[in-house]
Parts: structure tokens; C-alpha cells; sequence
């Protein structure tokens, strides 16, 4: 019966980092697809709110129009009134009846110059209103073709990276299997503790990726010896060493092709 091959520091770090640019790849395409749908919500809501305006507008406008033609109607109304007024005036019996029905014809007159002056209020209403309408308009057309153009490209993110992102998946969980569970539970801790995702980054001019904190010459042969799992001491991440990260990103990104 064969025996299982023991697994080497080196292959486990290789694994490691494999790992790790297989979650980049799914941060990446996540990231670029994170952004479109807030926009494109974002762009949904302000169209909803003009689409709401504009009811509002409109609404309004249709309020105006009947208050006009209320007080068109109360024009005719006194007109009416003081014809028929000036008529009885003509079969009065004494004067107080007569300076009675003036006074009734004054104040019809009073209701008409007034239902005008309310009647030329609302036109100017109108006139405003419709400019607002307009604009809006114009505005809602604008962001309705934006949205419609964000929204086109969310669709063809979503066609162009659904299939790689759900084979990158399957790779990472492939890989994770490959990494013994103490290895994995601690890379998906420093995983989540660090605002770019990356817990596995190579020695960079002497420093761990993306830190400005120097590493000793002596930890760094260590490293490059690729006999133990060393971490960086400032952030946690484990390291690996320049010539180890370009293999296996060369690597990588070739599967990542064939993928896409």
C-alpha cells in the first residue's frame, strides 16, 4: 500500500498563494461589478424622484386649470347678475332700491375684476410650472438614457464575468482542499482583516507587499528557503518570495485566460 506523499513547506505555499490570486481575481471582478449596481440604483432612484415630480407638476397644472375655469365660471355668474340687476333697476319704486342693486352691481364688478386678477395669477402659475415641466423633462430624459446605458453595461459585466467568477470559485474551493484546514482558517482570518483581501503577498524591495516596514536580511533568506511559514510581524500576512510569486502568478494567469 502506497504511502500519502507528505506535503512540503514549498507546496504549501505555492498552494497558499495560488489561492490567493484566485480570491484577487474574484475580488477584482466583484469590485468592478460592485460599483455598477449602486450606480445603476442610485440612477433609479433619481428617476423614480423626477418621475414623481413630474406627476406632481402635472397634477398641480391640472389644479390651476380648474381654478380657472372656476373662476371663469364666476365671471359669467356675475355678468349674469348684473344684467339682471340693471334690468330691475329699470322697474324701481323708490331710490333705495335703486342704490341697492348699484351697490349689488358694484360688488359683482368687484368679483370680476377680482376672478381676472386670480385668472392672470394662475396663467403666470402655469407658465411657470411648464417651465419647471420642461426642464425636468429634459433632465429625466437625460438620466433615463444614462440609466439605460449603465444598466447595458451591468448586463454585459454580468454576461462577461458570471461564468469566469463561478469557475473561480470552484478553483478556489479546489485549492482550498488542497491546504491543510489550520492553513485555510488562518488565511481567511488575515483574509478578513485586511482592507485589500490579501493574506499571502510576496517580499517586495525588502518589505512585505504593500507595507513600508523593512524585513530583516536574515528573515528574508528564510523566506526565500521556503522551509517554514513565515508572517509578517506588522500586519500578519504571510510571505513569500519574489521568484515563488512570479511562477505561480505566470501560472495563474494562465488558467485565469482559459477561464475567461
Amino acid at each position: 500500500m502506497a504511502t500519502k506523499t507528505e506535503v512540503t513547506v514549498e507546496e504549501k505555499l505555492r498552494a497558499l498563494y495560488d489561492l490567493q490570486l484566485i480570491d484577487s481575481r474574484i475580488d477584482e471582478i466583484r469590485n468592478v461589478r460592485g460599483e455598477l449596481p449602486l450606480e445603476v440604483e442610485d440612477l433609479e432612484d433619481e428617476v423614480a424622484g423626477m418621475n414623481t415630480r413630474l406627476e406632481k407638476l402635472n397634477s398641480d397644472l391640472e389644479v390651476i386649470e380648474d381654478q380657472i375655469k372656476e373662476k371663469k365660471n364666476s365671471i359669467e355668474e356675475s355678468k349674469t347678475l348684473i344684467k339682471k340687476y340693471a334690468a330691475q333697476q329699470d322697474n324701481v319704486r323708490n331710490n333705495r332700491e335703486y342704490n341697492s342693486l348699484t351697490k349689488e352691481i358694484e360688488f359683482q364688478e368687484l368679483e370680476i375684476q377680482l376672478a381676472e386678477k386670480n385668472i392672470k395669477e394662475f396663467k403666470a402659475q402655469i407658465e411657470q410650472k411648464s417651465q419647471v415641466i420642461e426642464d425636468t423633462k429634459e433632465r429625466y430624459n437625460e438620466r433615463t438614457e444614462h440609466l439605460k446605458h449603465k444598466q447595458s453595461e451591468l448586463d454585459e459585466i454580468l454576461k462577461e464575468t458570471e461564468k469566469e467568477e463561478q469557475a473561480l470559485i470552484k478553483e478556489s474551493e479546489k485549492f482550498e482542499n488542497q491546504i491543510e484546514p489550520r492553513l485555510v482558517k488562518a488565511y481567511k482570518r488575515i483574509r478578513n482583516n485586511v482592507k485589500n483581501g490579501l493574506a499571502v503577498v510576496p517580499v517586495e524591495r525588502g518589505a512585505s507587499g504593500g507595507s513600508f516596514f523593512t524585513i530583516p536580511p536574515q528573515v528574508q533568506m528564510e523566506i526565500a528557503g521556503r522551509k517554514k511559514i513565515i508572517t509578517d510581524e506588522h500586519s500578519g500576512r504571510i510571505l513569500v518570495d519574489p521568484d515563488l510569486a512570479n511562477e505561480e502568478r505566470e501560472k495563474m494567469e494562465a488558467m485565469f485566460a482559459k477561464l475567461k
